[in-house]
């Protein structure tokens, strides 16, 4: 592979995987989902595969996408609870 082909092959590699958090929409979740997300992740980690396989209907990036959202807005409500 020419050097010129090999740069254009590594950009457009990267500029694909990036995912900006704003593309991203909120993820709902019924209550039940919820609570079992908690639970399983307690069990397993982040496997989100193994987690999305057991709440019909979701999928693995649909999981880890509200874990990271929820997650964020856990560390704001507590960052803001610290300083008031």
């Amino acid at each position: 592979m020419d050097e010129r082909s090999w740069k254009q092959a590594n950009t457009s590699k990267s500029t694909s995987e990036e995912v900006s958090s704003i593309e991203w929409e909120f993820i709902t979740m019924t209550e039940q989902e919820e609570d079992l997300v908690y639970r399983i992740y307690r069990l397993v980690g982040d496997r989100w595969d193994l987690i999305a396989g057991r709440i019909p209907g979701r999928k693995a990036e649909e999981i880890e996408r509200f874990w990271i959202m929820r997650q964020g807005e856990m560390f704001a409500d507590k960052r803001k609870a610290r300083f008031l």
